[in-house]
């Protein structure tokens, strides 16, 4: 899922964190005598797996399932995942990986059990190419997870705000108005214009990671890193690129500086504080989970501009601590399979890596009813197996971290963005360098 990482809200990532810290024994627990086998998923956001686990249960009646961490903010996950693989214990017994840290838990592949030596490589037809090449190690020996979704771009919007600023509302003519970043600043100063009340786009940071994705997807392939793992922050065009493309939106002070995964934010979305956010598929299961109910219908999804981009993705990994490696195996194949992603999409939106999935018509002709019937298999499905991953370096999160939080200083009008993009470059360097 999604980075980003960025899936869902902080509010609920403080419970789902203080839950991982006080539950972190149990992923492994031996079961009562007699008793199922106690599997625990340890995930961050809104995977969309409740329905799988009781279907799962049902055909298994010697497992049960706990999953912890669900709406959990991935900055906290990942460090709880990282401290309790380094000390062998704690770990739930399948675990989410987003991708941009993949490569940061392939440097130690040992920490995970080699799902080559358990079949996996008969799997190999159900994942995008790509995607299967990434949990793989540098050596093709070890393959230390299977791929869940990948995050295929639109824009997703708010089509009452629409109307009330006097714009198109219909997802094809929406989808008209910004080709380019530059007609969406335009729109954008149309929509302000208007005086609404609201802002026409979330965040920064949203933003950011969309138009520095698409970029390098469309160019060298990778952002903060190059595939010989060189920090190329300041030296990267697309880095540069989507920058500057950024400040190009703030400048028109189209933003309402609402802090992704914040209380804040959570509240704007529940009460219609902005127009536009940058939508990669998982992001449909947030905005439905933050704005509620009260919003079905009212919003809709648009293309993005641009052309396209990849952002968000993750993998299922059993660690070696699991005490019940075979089972969790199981599980682990059950939730990528093909009916597994496509359990998912329909519950939460993340979009598959499967092939079949993409191609079955419960993904390929699906709508989604919250947002207005939109047609997303047609949205985000049918380009699926044509996005350009990004390649992501050994400490992509932190420096990742670094750089949104340079932008986010311009946002909220902090620093100038050059003086920003300064302690974006000397920051990155920093986190890299630990």
């Amino acid at each position: 899922m999604g980075v980003f990482p960025r899936r869902r809200l902080a509010a609920v990532a403080l419970v789902a964190a203080t839950a991982l810290l006080t539950t972190a024994g149990c992923g492994g627990d031996e079961p009562a005598e007699g008793g199922p086998v106690t599997l625990t998923v340890d995930v961050f956001g809104q995977m969309g797996y409740q329905e799988l686990y009781q279907e799962y249960m049902a055909a298994h009646p010697d497992v049960k399932i706990v999953e912890r961490g669900t709406g959990g903010n991935l900055d906290e996950y990942s460090p709880k995942l990282t401290q309790w693989l380094a000390a062998g214990k704690g770990a739930g017994d399948v675990v989410a990986i987003e991708e941009g840290l993949l490569v940061e838990y392939k440097a130690n592949p040992q920490n995970f059990v080699n799902l080559l030596d358990h079949g996996a490589a008969e799997l190999k037809g159900n994942f995008l190419d790509w995607k299967w090449n990434q949990a793989l190690t540098a050596d093709g020996k070890q393959l230390i997870g299977l791929g869940t979704d990948v995050g295929g771009m639109a824009m997703c919007y708010r089509s009452d705000l629409f109307a009330k600023a006097g714009l198109p509302t219909q997802r094809d003519e929406v989808s008209k108005l910004w080709p380019t970043w530059q007609d969406y600043v335009a729109t954008g100063e149309k929509f302000k214009a208007a005086n609404t009340g609201a802002a026409f786009l979330d965040s920064a940071t949203n933003i950011f990671n969309t138009i520095v994705l698409q970029t390098a997807g469309n160019a060298q392939g990778y952002h903060y890193y190059d595939t010989a793992n060189n920090l190329v922050v300041d030296s990267n065009p697309a880095v540069r690129q989507a920058w500057d493309t950024t400040m190009d939106i703030l400048d028109s002070g189209l933003s309402g500086k609402y802090g992704s995964w914040s209380e804040e934010w959570v509240s704007a979305f529940k009460q219609a504080k902005f127009a536009t956010i940058a939508c990669p598929a998982w992001m449909t299961g947030v905005i439905e989970g933050n704005a509620g109910p009260a919003a079905k219908g009212k919003w809709d999804i648009a293309q993005v501009p641009g052309n396209g981009g990849n952002w968000g993705g993750s993998f299922l990994a059993v660690p070696k601590q699991s005490k019940h490696q075979a089972e969790a195996i199981e599980l682990a194949k059950f939730l990528t399979s093909a009916k597994g992603q496509i359990g998912a999409f329909k519950a939460k939106g993340p979009l598959p890596s499967n092939p079949q999935a993409l191609d079955d018509p419960a993904v390929a002709e699906s709508t989604n009813a919250y947002f207005s019937d939109a047609p997303v298999g047609k949205i985000f499905a049918a380009g699926a197996k044509s996005l350009k991953p990004v390649y992501m370096g050994p400490k992509n999160q932190a420096v990742r971290t670094e750089v949104e939080n340079a932008v986010r200083t311009v946002d909220l009008g902090q620093r100038s963005p050059e003086q920003a993009w300064t302690d974006a470059v000397n920051n990155a360097k920093k986190a890299a360098a630990k």
